[in-house]
């Protein structure tokens, strides 16, 4: 297939008039002209600087066609301006708004299987408008298969915090953990604070991410203490203190926590019940926020913490068997964003 060529403009393909060629022959005969005739050579110079001017008049128009022409031949190539980089800087700007969140899941180093499973349920939740983390928080490793188990975990995933402290649940496992994260976290190359909100989550918890960050975007970002209030029939914030099934805090109570001597005082005890009464001897936490009954236990067995399982759900806690995870996120339909595929069918 033969493609013609583009026609040039007339403009551009007429040939100069005769009389500049002419002119053109005569000029060189002047220069070498060797009379040292002074009149003679003002006059050729004026013609000779008139007839230049002549000339770039004539390329200009040229030029302008020339011009024209490529923008009708160059019609179909989109044009990408160098703004772009401004406009993606301005994206970049934008997103350093967004709520940075530290989901924080204590847990067993042994809980290889149950870390593998969480990984999917939260892997699988793109929260709008927040960056959350999600991390699996235990204490010092013993054994010499957790060493290698345990690495090639953090090589894969990067998703693990070991902390320096003996495995345990309500002797400071909690205060170790917050009171370890500015340290960790607070840095030259870090925003600052590094998150908002630095949250505590049991493994049997089921957080919905978007409906935890939906919920925080009003709440303020210092002294705040949020999460399901104890004891269950009250929904008074202040009353006591909030489940250790999931807490939520700002990035200045963290702060508070590793510098305070109230907290290192007392370690020992239920470790959500320990947290609340830092607290309100520390007189922090002024900002609080129950969230009851978005959080909740499953329903079944019934107890007065309970709820049964509905829309307007931020986490749902003890989920202590497949099947009680597998009801729940059947009726979140968390799998709904599956894409179709000749790959597999799953009906």
């Amino acid at each position: 297939m033969t493609i013609p060529s583009p026609s040039l403009p007339e403009s551009i393909s007429r040939p100069l008039p005769s009389s500049f060629t002419a002119f053109l022959r005569h000029i060189p005969a002047t220069m070498k002209s060797t009379r040292p005739d002074g009149r003679r050579f003002v006059v050729t110079s004026f013609f000779f600087i008139s007839f230049l001017c002549i000339l770039a008049s004539i390329n200009e128009v040229r030029l302008d066609s020339l011009l024209k022409f490529g923008r009708c031949t160059l019609s179909g190539i989109p044009f990408r301006s160098n703004n772009s980089s401004i406009s993606q800087d301005l994206s970049d700007n934008s997103s350093s708004e967004e709520i940075r969140i530290l989901l924080g899941i204590l847990t067993l180093p042994d809980q290889y299987q149950r870390r593998h499973f969480l990984r999917l349920i939260y892997g699988t939740q793109t929260p709008l408008g927040a960056k959350v983390d999600v991390k699996f928080v235990f204490c010092n490793l013993t054994k010499e298969d957790q060493k290698v188990l345990v690495a090639l975990e953090i090589m894969r995933y990067d998703d693990i915090i070991i902390l320096n402290c003996k495995e345990n649940m309500n002797k400071g496992k909690t205060y170790t953990y917050f009171s370890s994260l500015p340290e960790m976290l607070n840095g030259e190359d870090r925003p600052y604070p590094p998150y908002h909100y630095v949250a505590k989550a049991d493994d049997d918890t089921y957080f919905r991410l978007q409906s935890l960050v939906d919920s925080l975007r009003a709440l303020p970002r210092e002294d705040l203490y949020y999460g399901y209030v104890i004891p269950c029939p009250s929904m008074d914030p202040f009353v006591h203190y909030m489940s250790g099934m999931g807490f939520l805090v700002s990035w200045d109570i963290v702060e508070w926590i590793r510098e305070s001597e109230i907290p290192k005082k007392r370690l020992q005890g239920p470790e959500d019940k320990v947290f609340g009464d830092w607290m309100r001897e520390g007189h922090r936490g002024k900002n609080r926020f129950n969230a009851k009954w978005s959080m909740y236990n499953y329903p079944e067995p019934h107890t007065g913490c309970t709820h049964e399982l509905w829309p307007d759900t931020i986490a749902v806690h003890l989920l202590k068997n497949q099947e009680k995870w597998i009801h729940t996120l059947q009726y979140f339909n968390h799998t709904k964003n599956l894409k179709p595929s000749k790959l597999y069918h799953i009906s």
